[in-house]
């Protein structure tokens, strides 16, 4: 029996002790874990947590110049169920009917905005236009948890008044946030990018619980802006603020700034940028790029049309937009550089490579004007033009002289299968790697992807002619035509091309090394070094010899060597041209790759030779002292026009520098018409990545009378 009591006891006891602790637990719960979610619903002080975004790393050049920076930019946003719930507590401390407050929780918040809010800010002239239909989309889709941004113009004169104010304006916030800024304009602007705004589709769900109030970070879309996006941004902040129960702020209770995101220095030079984009200006339609040959960085990179960055923020007008989009030919957000083309008769170079892989450098084949295949004729340019011929030529004099008979032939004698491949190794078929988004592959006849999208095809004798020489299928980028005659000018190593030099955190942790990557060298794969010579010497008899087809491209101060191509396309149902020249400087101890692209052109030696003189002699010119200048540059609208020479007058260069050039550095030898067969062209206008908006103002959001015109009587 007394076993039994002892039992009781400590069963009693236990329950007893159980139930206190589940009692502390649940108290725990509800006053500490749960404290904010009760405060919150009952009258009284209530605790905001708002999550603002990082601030955007700077984007420099390889000297440290600015090309991306972050402004202070004061900004109005609403919390809409913030003026909501201020509005419906006024409605309640009024002595109203049943069916009014009914009436007053089911008013529209367009209505409540304009009869509260804006009200008041139109008391203190702080009041603008709004899209209504914009505003209550927003409500719908976010409630109170994202803020409806309702100016981002404001002066710091604007601010203060609206500072002053803040206090008697429920659901009105005041930030100060950093605003992209691209001081130089449009230079660089196909490598920079441009920024969207975040959506809702951009937070995370976790956050929907975290945050009462969500601010989300914008994002790149476009240039490095997009691919260095994750690197770009900084850290977020938290905000908690304390309000009481008419939605009116008592202070800040909590605080985490945000930080910074990484600082990422390009290795382009924003005075040859500048040099290479308005020698381009010469033409309607162009890329350029001019590159280190023994680190493969990009010095400069340009395509025009181009555009003005900072007209995406924060938002683009829809009519800018829309002149952006509306002429697809020019297609100003087109990145050129990277988008494909038409090789033409540059592509011989890579046909020389692939030959000399199999030991066929030292071949001579003879041109007598054309090759058929079958009923199929190719001709070449001095055949077309005046039915001649070149006769017995050598690598040197083949490239020197343009000759498609010659690269017909050695193509076809070492077969498709090692054209495709020889091609392949100097980045022909697929993208080279560069640090930018939408990076064209080319097209690269008899590869696998060709072969895998063209399903029964076969690679006959004709079609391997074509590919020597740049036509039918064959497209390939600017890049991929510099990339590959960097790995002439040094020495054999394919080098993949970069654009960003380093990333630096804000604590000073390095995020991206500032190494060279190369690839392949084409040495060790078989080439023998005096066979590439034999490539490098044709180029330089292309500039230098009597005959060449890249004349223009001499300059007086150092020694160039080049390859000009004209491929035949067609364009909107018309025959066009794209015009090449690629090169290297100085021919001993090249510094230098430029290669130009001009679309509906002439020869490449009769418009692209001109420019990439002048490219040149801002290049050196430099390098003695004579600085390149910077400034901030302008869009420039570009045009569609059949452009058959270039003939820049001889202060080009000083209009460009304000140098004084004594020395046109022009001789004219053979330009060559080397088009070959018309060829289909891929159009290279893929749609550009759709950027933010910036709503139109409708009737129910203007509450600022527009402007009447006065006509005069």
């Amino acid at each position: 029996m007394e076993t039994v009591s002892k039992f009781r006891i400590y069963l009693l006891t236990a329950l007893v002790l159980g139930g206190f602790g589940l009692l502390v637990n649940r108290l725990h719960e509800f006053q500490i874990k749960r404290r904010y979610e009760f405060l919150n619903r009952v009258p009284g002080n209530q605790s905001v947590t708002i999550r603002e975004p990082g601030i955007r790393g700077a984007i420099t050049d390889r000297h440290g110049i600015t090309l991306a920076r972050n402004q202070r930019q004061y900004e109005v946003s609403f919390n809409l169920a913030e003026i909501q719930q201020a509005y419906l507590a006024e409605q309640r401390t009024k002595n109203k009917s049943s069916a009014e407050k009914t009436r007053a929780k089911n008013k529209d918040i367009v209505a409540i905005v304009n009869e509260t809010t804006i009200a008041q800010l139109r008391k203190l002239n702080l009041a603008r236009n709004y899209n209504a239909s914009a505003l209550r989309t927003h409500f719908i889709t976010h409630g109170g948890l994202v803020p409806f941004r309702y100016r981002t113009d404001l002066s710091f004169e604007d601010f203060s008044k609206f500072a002053e104010h803040n206090l008697d304006l429920p659901g009105v916030y005041l930030a100060v946030r950093p605003k992209r800024e691209y001081p130089l304009g449009s230079l660089a602007s196909h490598i920079l990018g441009y920024l969207k705004q975040w959506e809702k589709g951009d937070i995370e769900k976790t956050d929907d619980r975290k945050y009462t109030h969500y601010i989300g970070s914008e994002k790149g879309i476009a240039g490095i802006e997009a691919s260095m996006d994750p690197i770009l941004r900084g850290p977020e902040g938290v905000k908690t603020i304390v309000k009481n129960e008419k939605g009116r702020t008592i202070r800040m209770s909590d605080y985490t700034k945000p930080g910074t995101g990484a600082t990422i220095r390009l290795t382009i030079d924003a005075r040859k940028q500048l040099l290479l984009e308005n020698a381009l200006r010469h033409a309607g339609r162009a890329a350029g790029v001019i590159m280190d040959p023994n680190t493969g960085e990009i010095l400069a990179m340009a395509s025009v049309p181009d555009y003005d960055p900072n007209a995406f923020i924060p938002s683009i007008s829809q009519e800018r937009w829309k002149s952006y989009n509306d002429n697809r030919l020019l297609s100003p957000l087109t990145n050129r550089a990277i988008s494909e083309y038409a090789p033409g008769s540059t592509m011989k170079l890579a046909t020389a490579i692939a030959g000399a892989l199999q030991g066929q450098a030292s071949r001579s084949f003879s041109c007598d004007g054309y090759v058929s295949y079958g009923k199929h004729q190719i001709g070449c340019w001095i055949w077309n033009k005046s039915k001649g011929s070149h006769g017995q030529l050598t690598l040197p004099g083949a490239i020197q002289k343009s000759c498609n008979p010659y690269f017909n032939k050695l193509a076809n004698s070492i077969g498709w299968r090692d054209m495709a491949r020889g091609c392949a190794m100097v980045g022909f078929g697929k993208p080279t790697g560069v640090e930018l988004p939408n990076e064209k592959p080319g097209i690269l006849p008899g590869s696998d992807a060709w072969l895998n999208s063209h399903p029964g095809a076969t690679m006959s004798a004709a079609l391997t002619a074509m590919l020597s020489i740049g036509q039918g299928d064959s497209m390939a980028t600017p890049l991929q035509i510099g990339a590959m005659t960097a790995s002439i000018a040094n020495g054999g190593t394919w080098l993949q091309p970069r654009i960003v030099k380093s990333a630096v955190s804000e604590e000073g942790k390095s995020l991206i090394a500032d190494a060279p990557k190369p690839v392949r060298n084409l040495i060790k794969e078989g080439i023998k070094p005096e066979d590439l010579q034999l490539i490098r010497k044709g180029m330089w008899l292309a500039v230098n010899g009597s005959g060449g087809t890249a004349g223009k491209a001499r300059i007086s101060e150092e020694e160039i060597a080049a390859k000009t191509g004209t491929a035949q396309t067609v364009e909107n149902g018309k025959k066009s041209n794209n015009s090449w020249v690629t090169s290297f400087a100085p021919f001993d101890q090249p510094r230098y790759v430029v290669c130009v692209l001009v679309q509906n052109a002439g020869s490449g030696g009769g418009v692209c030779g001109p420019l990439v003189n002048l490219i040149y002699k801002g290049l050196f010119a430099d390098e003695k002292g004579q600085r390149l200048p910077i400034q901030t540059q302008t869009e420039f609208a570009g045009n569609t026009d059949r452009i058959e020479n270039i003939d820049l007058p001889r202060n080009a260069l000083a209009k460009i520098q304000n140098l004084k050039n004594n020395d046109s550095g022009f001789d004219d030898g053979e330009t060559g018409d080397e088009a070959g067969t018309a060829t289909n062209q891929s159009t290279n206008n893929t749609n550009p990545p759709t950027p933010t908006l910036t709503p139109e103002v409708d009737s129910e959001g203007t509450v600022i009378p527009r402007a009447v015109p006065v006509t005069e009587p």
